[in-house]
């Protein structure tokens, strides 16, 4: 199913941006660890129903802690993001990518 359908689903993006708010400072998750916390609760969604949620409705939370699964974002984003890892002390890769073995956190929405 397309992922506009899913980001319109109620409760949907509230679930995504909160989840993304629980992430500390100089961590990351990913858009399907996200994807799967949502899902446990709502029992719908991906990783690209998380993206169209973010692209919409993402600015308002720390977006830079949520990056794909080899730890980058899309270009378009990156330059904004490093500045952000930076400032945080999130571990980075040589390449400049997120060293998600040390800075990946599970998120989990059924924890309160």
């Amino acid at each position: 199913m397309d992922p506009e359908a899913y980001a319109g689903f109620e409760g949907y993006a509230e679930l995504v941006l909160r989840c993304v708010e629980r992430v500390p400072r100089g961590r990351v998750t990913t858009y399907g660890a996200v994807a799967d916390a949502v899902g446990a609760v709502l029992g719908r969604g991906g990783p690209r129903v998380v993206a169209s949620v973010m692209r919409r409705e993402g600015a308002a939370v720390c977006w830079w802690r949520l990056v794909r699964a080899d730890g980058s974002l899309p270009p378009h984003l990156a330059d904004r993001a490093r500045a952000a890892w930076l400032e945080e002390g999130t571990p980075l890769r040589p390449d400049g990518r997120v060293d998600l073995d040390r800075a990946a956190v599970a998120v989990d929405l059924r924890e309160q």
